[in-house]
């Protein structure tokens, strides 16, 4: 059964949109604090620039990587479990960097917290898979919107890194990020093509899933979004 002939549920559509776009941007925080508190951690360990750029570079680099298998993950799985789970990784990744004190322990966590970049794949898959085609195009225009964590972080780390110290970004961010999993798994549903999927016993392989790989404007837009 196609994404055409299903029925929709207005209200968790719309439930699911919201809490997908709130979720993309809590990661995205997540993804970019680098960019704020690794300057404080290049002062402590006295970083040189290829050192601080490596340490800011691994997050970035964790979250383009993982895009591919988390999307394959989530037409599999569904969105929602996927989403959960990458959610409570990040949140234990980020606590960890409040005790890290030496710089290969950055890099690893660093790692890690990149699975936060990975959140774009795993939405806008689940977005799309909630809305009829015709509809999809505004659906993820406002799920994109969750970029602007980028900009809030920006906003809101400097301020906490002043009355804080730089530690408490992580400390704050893990638990926003664990409070942001709660909801999601409370507030959102199993997308509808995948239960239909999973009753008619029609779910795609992963060769199936890696069909789109063949074609030519794939590696085109990828090499443009690099």
């Amino acid at each position: 059964m196609s994404c055409d002939t299903l029925h929709y549920d207005r209200r968790k559509q719309h439930t699911v949109l919201t809490m997908n776009t709130v979720a993309f941007t809590v990661n995205f925080m997540v993804w970019t604090m680098f960019s704020i508190i690794g300057i404080k951690i290049k002062s402590e360990l006295g970083l040189n620039e290829t050192e601080f750029g490596l340490l800011v570079a691994t997050p970035i680099l964790t979250g383009s990587l993982v895009r591919l298998p988390l999307g394959l993950l989530t037409d599999r799985f569904g969105g929602r479990i996927v989403y959960f789970v990458q959610m409570l990784l990040v949140a234990v990744s980020t606590y960890g960097l409040a005790f890290a004190d030496q710089y290969w322990q950055y890099l690893v966590i660093g790692l890690c917290v990149g699975l936060a970049g990975g959140s774009f794949a795993i939405g806008i898959a689940y977005t799309s898979a909630w809305f009829e085609k015709e509809k999809q195009g505004t659906a993820l225009g406002i799920f994109g919107a969750g970029n602007a964590g980028a900009a809030v972080t920006n906003m809101v780390a400097p301020l906490i890194v002043v009355a804080l110290g730089w530690r408490a970004v992580p400390e704050i961010y893990s638990l926003s990020m664990l409070v942001m999993a709660i909801l999601f798994w409370f507030l959102t549903y199993p997308d509808p093509l995948l239960e239909t999927r999973k009753r008619e016993g029609t779910m795609p392989t992963v060769g199936e899933m890696l069909l789109p790989l063949r074609e030519t404007r794939v590696w085109r837009l990828g090499i443009a979004y690099y």
